[in-house]
Formats: structure tokens, C-alpha cells, sequence
């Protein structure tokens, strides 16, 4: 991912330094000095830097961080938890942003954790997750005002 970034970046800073996206400077093909469409072009090559830069960077790592709230959203005592650190425990008690894990058979080795610390997560046999709450749709007032049906109402 870093790699992409860093080729990226280096062929647009190596086309900036050419000469051939600023405009009126030497090296532009096919365009007269200081053309006005240079400027556009210029900027064109900035929104697209930024639009590959947003769906290699940026989009991943807001699914990531989503990935993980949801998984943090899920943690339960008992579940089993693989830790940063390596470590596998069992989680005691759940604080709004701390985790007591018990770590190995020793019931002695309880630590305190940030949730944030917790990589992988195993729930117990026979766990049932909880179904989200089910709302229904509101009606449509556009709807019933205009006289339209729904395809379910037609049949």
C-alpha cells in the first residue's frame, strides 16, 4: 500500500519538476506557453492524484476502522481474545473503554486493557449473537398523495 503511495507521488513529483504539468514552463507537448488549458490540466492531474490517493489510503482504512468497531461492538465476557501483544486471555469484565483479560489457566494473571489493544476475537460455543432491532419503514405520504402503488399492493 505504502509502496503504491510512494510511486505514485514520486511520478507526479518527477512530471512537477520536468516541467510538462506546470504551465508556462518548457517541456509541454503539444500546447503553446502559458496556454490557459495547461492550468486545468494541472489541476485535472490534482483531483485524480487525490481521488487514487482517497481509494488507495484512506477508503481502506475507514473499512478497517469499521471493521474493528464492530468487532469491539460484539465483545462479550467469556469471548476469547488474541491481544496485540500476542497474547491469548479470557475477558472478565468490560468497562466503556477497558477490558479485564485473564491470561493462561493461572486465575492470579488479570490485566487491564484498552479495548483498542484487542486484535482477534472468539466467542464461546453456543453463543448467539444478538439480532439487531428491527424498524420498520415509514410509510411513503408521496405515496398515497399521487395515487401510486406499490408493486407488492398491485399483485
Amino acid at each position: 500500500m505504502k509502496k503504491i503511495i510512494s510511486i505514485v507521488s514520486l511520478a507526479l513529483l518527477s512530471l512537477t519538476a520536468s516541467g510538462c504539468l506546470m504551465p508556462g514552463t518548457t517541456g509541454q507537448a503539444g500546447a503553446e506557453q502559458g496556454s490557459p488549458y495547461m492550468i486545468f490540466m494541472y489541476l485535472g492531474v490534482m483531483v485524480l492524484f487525490f481521488g487514487v490517493m482517497y481509494f488507495i489510503a484512506i477508503r481502506p482504512e475507514k473499512k478497517r476502522e469499521k471493521e474493528k468497531k464492530e468487532l469491539l461492538s460484539t465483545l462479550a465476557v467469556g469471548d476469547t481474545v488474541l491481544t496485540t501483544a500476542g497474547f491469548y486471555g479470557v475477558v472478565i469484565d468490560i468497562t466503556s473503554d477497558m477490558v479485564i483479560v485473564e491470561f493462561g489457566n493461572n486465575k492470579n494473571c488479570r490485566i487491564p486493557m484498552q479495548k483498542a489493544a484487542i486484535v482477534e476475537l472468539e466467542h464461546p460455543e453456543g453463543y448467539v449473537a444478538p439480532e439487531p432491532e428491527k424498524t420498520e419503514a415509514p410509510e411513503k405520504p408521496l405515496r398515497k398523495l399521487f395515487g401510486k402503488k406499490d408493486k407488492k399492493d398491485a399483485k
